[in-house]
């Protein structure tokens, strides 16, 4: 059964946010797995920060009965949200869709409540403002996305689409998701997190192509043991040196990098073999399957059984 997307689209939006939501689960190869609508408050014809007006068929009403609901972003100026934008968001999750805040879009998300005593994310520039507007979340401004299971929040422009490329890898597969990364030409899944962008880039080192062949190379061997010392060498750095740039260039420890590609593996294990959960934990690198089973819990919040019943 198709899932139902409804996308909110106001006035003032900035077109490359509406598009996101709409080329990774609205393109060509998805008619048969998501049928999406876009939505907005306002009748007639919408205004656009490009010079543009755009038009929605339906009203907030859409998002009756879907299950998935999206706002790609928010005014720039951080309005507060109006109150039936917020009622229509609470009265969708009450019936069990999943809402997701791109970017400035988590502002209406965690106005409407649906975040309290949770974690959001947003663009790094604006985390500070919605931390003081709505003191009952917890805004965490270095990740590139936030899901806490029933609501999805991302960071700035770019990181909206390794949020949607992730929700889509949850729905439909890592086969799909990295189908459409492909047609999209991004990365079906970036490492790290706001912080490598907060602080100025380095420019492109010898040191960094070393890296990104160590890198590759791991990626090829994620059963094996790997230590920080014998990777270093390999890079032909000091350890010291390894760590520096590898946490420049991923935002992230090589520790928790590592845990993510072995995580990511054994989705695909699991998505596409039949191979018992004791052997998926050995070839993604975790020894044994109650560590599979640790792991794979605290990251999906299921077990790896439940996770490839997804895909039978």
């Amino acid at each position: 059964m198709r899932k139902k997307v409804a996308i909110i689209a106001f006035d003032g939006i900035t077109p490359f946010h509406l598009s996101v939501p709409c080329l990774v689960f609205g393109g060509p190869h998805a008619d048969t797995m998501f049928d999406v609508t876009v939505c907005a408050a306002e009748r007639g014809p919408m205004r656009t920060t490009a010079g543009f007006d755009i038009a929605a068929r339906k009203s907030l009403r859409a998002l009756a009965g879907a299950d998935i609901v999206i706002i790609p972003t928010w005014h720039d100026d951080c309005r507060p949200s109006p109150p039936a934008l917020l009622q229509a968001l609470r009265r969708a999750h009450a019936q069990g869709a999943m809402i997701v805040g791109l970017c400035l879009g988590a502002f209406p998300v965690a106005e409407a409540g649906l975040l309290d005593g949770r974690t959001v994310t947003t663009h790094w520039a604006f985390a500070a403002q919605l931390a003081a507007r709505c003191p009952q979340v917890r805004v965490d401004e270095e990740v590139l996305y936030v899901d806490e299971g029933d609501v999805l929040t991302s960071a700035g422009a770019a990181a909206s689409l390794d949020c949607s490329l992730y929700l889509l890898r949850k729905l439909a597969g890592a086969d799909y998701a990295n189908m459409v990364a492909r047609r999209l030409l991004v990365a079906p899944h970036r490492e790290g997190g706001q912080a490598q962008f907060i602080e100025r880039p380095l420019p492109v080192s010898g040191s960094d192509c070393r890296l990104s062949a160590v890198l590759a190379w791991v990626q090829h061997r994620l059963a094996e043991e790997h230590s920080l010392d014998a990777l270093a060498q390999r890079a032909a750095m000091s350890r010291r040196n390894f760590t520096r740039h590898f946490r420049q260039a991923t935002g992230t420890s090589f520790k928790q990098w590592l845990l993510n590609q072995r995580l990511a593996h054994a989705q695909r294990l699991l998505e596409k073999s039949d191979a018992p959960i004791e052997v998926v934990a050995q070839q993604a690198g975790f020894g044994t399957a109650i560590s599979l089973r640790q792991h794979f819990r605290a990251a999906f919040q299921q077990t790896p059984s439940a996770y490839r019943r997804l895909f039978l």
